[in-house]
Protein backbone atom coordinates (compact mmCIF):
# COMPACT_ATOMS: atom_id res chain seq x y z
CA UNK A 1 0.00 0.00 0.00
CA UNK A 2 1.47 3.40 -0.97
CA UNK A 3 2.03 5.52 2.12
CA UNK A 4 0.44 9.11 1.34
CA UNK A 5 1.79 12.40 2.87
CA UNK A 6 0.20 15.52 2.67
CA UNK A 7 2.42 18.33 1.83
CA UNK A 8 3.53 21.32 -0.01
CA UNK A 9 6.79 22.27 -0.83
CA UNK A 10 7.27 25.63 1.20
CA UNK A 11 6.99 23.91 4.60
CA UNK A 12 10.48 22.47 6.03
CA UNK A 13 8.56 20.57 8.16
CA UNK A 14 6.59 18.94 5.72
CA UNK A 15 10.43 18.36 3.87
CA UNK A 16 11.17 16.34 7.44
CA UNK A 17 8.90 13.73 6.75
CA UNK A 18 8.74 13.86 2.47
CA UNK A 19 13.02 13.49 2.59
CA UNK A 20 13.38 10.83 4.45
CA UNK A 21 10.41 8.86 2.61
CA UNK A 22 11.98 9.20 -0.12
CA UNK A 23 15.69 8.27 1.28
CA UNK A 24 14.02 4.82 2.73
CA UNK A 25 12.88 2.98 -0.55
CA UNK A 26 9.03 2.63 1.24
CA UNK A 27 6.61 3.01 -1.63
CA UNK A 28 4.86 6.63 -1.37
CA UNK A 29 3.29 9.71 -2.74
CA UNK A 30 3.04 13.08 -2.18
CA UNK A 31 -0.42 14.45 -1.70
CA UNK A 32 -0.55 18.40 -2.37
CA UNK A 33 -1.73 20.92 0.65
CA UNK A 34 -3.20 24.28 -1.18
CA UNK A 35 -1.64 25.94 2.38
CA UNK A 36 -1.72 29.10 1.02
CA UNK A 37 -5.18 28.85 -0.69
CA UNK A 38 -6.35 28.29 3.18
CA UNK A 39 -7.03 24.18 2.47
CA UNK A 40 -5.22 23.28 5.81
CA UNK A 41 -8.41 25.40 7.92
CA UNK A 42 -11.12 23.58 5.83
CA UNK A 43 -13.53 21.74 7.34
CA UNK A 44 -12.22 18.83 5.67
CA UNK A 45 -8.39 19.01 6.39
CA UNK A 46 -9.75 19.90 10.34
CA UNK A 47 -11.12 16.32 10.05
CA UNK A 48 -8.14 14.56 9.02
CA UNK A 49 -6.21 16.79 11.28
CA UNK A 50 -7.15 18.92 14.08
CA UNK A 51 -4.00 20.90 14.43
CA UNK A 52 -4.97 22.52 11.19
CA UNK A 53 -1.42 21.06 9.63
CA UNK A 54 0.80 19.87 7.31
CA UNK A 55 2.30 17.56 7.21
CA UNK A 56 -0.16 14.40 7.74
CA UNK A 57 0.96 10.97 6.90
CA UNK A 58 -1.42 7.87 5.94
CA UNK A 59 -1.01 4.33 5.64
CA UNK A 60 -3.62 2.35 5.60
CA UNK A 61 -5.62 3.03 9.00
CA UNK A 62 -2.66 4.65 10.25
CA UNK A 63 -2.70 8.41 10.20
CA UNK A 64 -0.13 10.59 12.10
CA UNK A 65 0.72 14.07 12.31
CA UNK A 66 3.75 15.96 13.77
CA UNK A 67 7.15 15.54 11.72
CA UNK A 68 8.83 14.14 14.29
CA UNK A 69 6.36 11.49 14.94
CA UNK A 70 5.96 10.63 11.42
CA UNK A 71 9.91 10.26 11.21
CA UNK A 72 10.00 7.69 13.89
CA UNK A 73 7.05 5.78 11.75
CA UNK A 74 8.89 5.41 9.01
CA UNK A 75 12.16 4.64 10.87
CA UNK A 76 10.11 1.32 12.62
CA UNK A 77 8.60 0.37 9.08
CA UNK A 78 12.20 0.38 7.32
CA UNK A 79 14.75 0.17 9.94
CA UNK A 80 16.35 3.27 8.95
CA UNK A 81 17.53 6.54 9.99
CA UNK A 82 17.10 5.85 14.16
CA UNK A 83 20.68 5.33 14.84
CA UNK A 84 22.35 2.27 16.63
CA UNK A 85 20.25 0.92 19.32
CA UNK A 86 22.21 3.41 21.98
CA UNK A 87 21.78 6.21 19.69
CA UNK A 88 17.64 6.21 19.62
CA UNK A 89 17.52 8.89 22.97
CA UNK A 90 20.61 11.08 21.46
CA UNK A 91 18.71 11.01 18.03
CA UNK A 92 15.34 12.31 19.35
CA UNK A 93 17.48 14.82 21.83
CA UNK A 94 18.44 16.69 18.60
CA UNK A 95 14.64 16.16 16.62
CA UNK A 96 13.33 17.78 20.11
CA UNK A 97 15.85 20.63 20.47
CA UNK A 98 15.23 21.09 16.40
CA UNK A 99 11.90 21.19 16.77
CA UNK A 100 12.03 23.91 19.78
CA UNK A 101 15.36 26.01 18.65
CA UNK A 102 16.17 26.02 14.98
CA UNK A 103 12.85 24.59 13.37
CA UNK A 104 10.36 26.43 14.94
CA UNK A 105 12.51 29.90 14.84
CA UNK A 106 13.69 29.41 11.25
CA UNK A 107 10.25 28.70 9.98
CA UNK A 108 8.31 31.85 11.54
CA UNK A 109 11.33 34.11 10.51
CA UNK A 110 11.26 32.22 6.96
CA UNK A 111 7.71 33.62 6.82
CA UNK A 112 7.34 36.53 7.37
CA UNK A 113 10.15 37.89 5.86
CA UNK A 114 8.87 36.27 2.52
CA UNK A 115 5.21 35.72 2.66
CA UNK A 116 3.92 38.25 3.83
CA UNK A 117 3.45 41.42 2.71
CA UNK A 118 5.94 43.81 2.79
CA UNK A 119 4.02 46.30 4.98
CA UNK A 120 2.93 43.94 7.10
CA UNK A 121 6.13 42.44 7.89
CA UNK A 122 7.39 43.16 12.09
CA UNK A 123 10.71 44.18 12.12
CA UNK A 124 11.69 43.77 15.42
CA UNK A 125 10.22 40.64 15.61
CA UNK A 126 12.34 39.41 13.03
CA UNK A 127 15.14 40.91 14.31
CA UNK A 128 14.43 39.06 17.56
CA UNK A 129 14.33 35.87 15.96
CA UNK A 130 17.24 35.80 13.75
CA UNK A 131 19.67 36.52 17.27
CA UNK A 132 17.57 33.53 18.15
CA UNK A 133 18.64 31.47 15.40
CA UNK A 134 21.93 32.42 15.16
CA UNK A 135 22.45 30.78 18.60
CA UNK A 136 20.67 27.93 17.56
CA UNK A 137 23.61 28.06 14.09
CA UNK A 138 25.85 28.39 16.54
CA UNK A 139 25.01 25.30 18.72
CA UNK A 140 25.03 22.74 15.42
CA UNK A 141 27.96 24.45 13.83
CA UNK A 142 29.82 23.31 17.01
CA UNK A 143 28.49 20.06 17.60
CA UNK A 144 29.10 19.21 13.69
CA UNK A 145 33.18 19.84 14.75
CA UNK A 146 34.78 16.85 13.58
CA UNK A 147 31.55 14.65 12.96
CA UNK A 148 30.05 13.57 9.29
CA UNK A 149 26.37 13.28 10.85
CA UNK A 150 24.88 15.05 14.24
CA UNK A 151 24.64 11.40 15.49
CA UNK A 152 26.83 8.21 14.58
CA UNK A 153 28.50 7.54 11.69
CA UNK A 154 25.32 7.56 9.31
CA UNK A 155 22.48 10.08 8.41
CA UNK A 156 19.57 10.05 11.27
CA UNK A 157 16.04 11.67 12.08
CA UNK A 158 18.37 14.40 13.92
CA UNK A 159 19.78 15.27 10.03
CA UNK A 160 16.39 15.38 8.57
CA UNK A 161 14.46 17.29 11.13
CA UNK A 162 17.23 19.94 11.98
CA UNK A 163 18.26 20.48 7.94
CA UNK A 164 14.05 20.87 7.61
CA UNK A 165 14.57 24.76 6.26
CA UNK A 166 18.25 25.30 5.75
CA UNK A 167 18.10 24.28 1.88
CA UNK A 168 15.39 26.85 1.67
CA UNK A 169 16.33 29.68 -1.12
CA UNK A 170 14.01 32.91 0.94
CA UNK A 171 16.18 35.01 3.19
CA UNK A 172 15.57 34.36 6.83
CA UNK A 173 19.11 35.11 7.85
CA UNK A 174 21.10 31.70 6.87
CA UNK A 175 24.01 31.71 5.11
CA UNK A 176 25.60 28.25 4.93
CA UNK A 177 28.86 29.59 4.02
CA UNK A 178 29.15 31.53 6.95
CA UNK A 179 28.96 28.03 8.91
CA UNK A 180 31.65 25.81 7.73
CA UNK A 181 30.58 22.76 9.09
CA UNK A 182 27.02 23.17 8.72
CA UNK A 183 27.82 23.79 4.97
CA UNK A 184 29.94 20.24 4.96
CA UNK A 185 26.83 18.22 7.37
CA UNK A 186 24.82 20.24 4.31
CA UNK A 187 26.83 18.67 1.70
CA UNK A 188 26.83 15.53 2.99
CA UNK A 189 22.87 15.39 2.67
CA UNK A 190 22.79 16.69 -0.60
CA UNK A 191 25.43 13.48 -1.27
CA UNK A 192 23.01 11.00 -0.50
CA UNK A 193 21.56 8.50 -2.54
CA UNK A 194 18.25 10.55 -4.10
CA UNK A 195 18.46 13.40 -2.24
CA UNK A 196 16.10 15.64 -3.90
CA UNK A 197 15.76 19.78 -2.84
CA UNK A 198 12.00 20.05 -0.97
CA UNK A 199 10.81 22.23 -4.01
CA UNK A 200 11.93 19.34 -6.52
CA UNK A 201 10.34 16.46 -4.02
CA UNK A 202 7.03 17.76 -3.10
CA UNK A 203 4.06 19.66 -4.65
CA UNK A 204 4.10 23.84 -4.38
CA UNK A 205 6.87 26.41 -4.98
CA UNK A 206 6.03 30.41 -4.16
CA UNK A 207 6.77 30.77 -8.35
CA UNK A 208 2.94 29.44 -8.30
CA UNK A 209 1.73 31.94 -7.36
CA UNK A 210 3.77 35.14 -8.70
Amino acid sequence: MTIKLHCFGESGNAYKAALPLELSGLDWEPVYVDFFGGASRSPEFRAMNVMGEAPVLEDGDIRLTQSGAIQQYITDKSGKFGGDADQKYEVLRWVLWDNHKLSSMAGMTRFLMNFLPEDKRPAEVIAFSQGRLKAAYQTLNAHLEGRDWIVGDGPTNADFSCCGYLFYPEPFGFDRTEWANIDRWMSNIQGLDGWKHPYDLMPGNPSDRA
